[in-house]
């Protein structure tokens, strides 16, 4: 009788253990993720440009979605406008002065789960050596094995705004717009 009691108590402890499971880490793929950004030039047109991911990660437990963190790093070596010329000019001085800051940072402070699968996340925005925090809208897409690799996966898209002025970028404003539009889409999964 002893023996069952046992087994019935750890098997209720391993069930109680896996209910409450650890947040999960996962690593963002440069490969799958595009942070693009968009303005008004002039109110003629409306360029957009994707600032590539360096490093990512996004920690999520989805019994507690309040408290998941995200961190990433885009280098502005990997600014592309798809236009050679332009991605040069906007690494001047006047503009991002990348030779003094290279690299722009997101870390997030809060997360709000908003019902279903939306967030609202609130972190802190490192561009031209200012830090300003930025919200996100932000959609879970997908959380599971990944069909390919097998390994434990995440994908989110966001959408957000933001003023250049805020970070000491204001170039032509406000011919060219103030206000940036943010799109990003992501995916990562658990490193092995």
């Amino acid at each position: 009788m002893r023996v069952t009691k046992t087994l019935a108590f750890a098997g209720l402890f391993a069930a109680a253990a896996a209910a409450h499971a650890a947040p999960v880490t996962y690593r963002l793929d440069p490969n799958h993720t595009m942070v693009l950004f968009s303005w008004s030039h002039f109110g003629f047109s409306h360029p957009t440009a994707d600032l590539h991911l360096g490093q990512g990660t996004l920690t999520f437990d989805p019994q507690h979605p309040e408290q998941a963190r995200v961190e990433v790093s885009l280098p502005l070596d990997g600014l592309d406008t798809h236009a050679p010329a332009l991605d040069e000019h906007l690494k001047k001085p006047d503009f991002f002065d990348a030779a003094r800051y290279p690299v722009v940072t997101y870390r997030s402070t809060k997360v709000e789960p908003l019902g279903g699968n939306r967030f609202r996340v609130t972190g802190d925005l490192t561009v031209h050596g200012t830090t300003r925090p930025v919200v996100l809208e932000a959609t879970l897409n997908k959380l599971g094995p990944h069909p390919m690799t097998k390994k434990a996966s995440i994908g989110f898209d966001a959408t957000g705004s933001l003023k250049r002025s805020d970070f000491g970028v204001s170039m032509y404003v406000p011919n060219v717009s103030d206000e940036i539009s943010l799109r990003i889409t992501t995916e990562g999964s658990v490193a092995q």
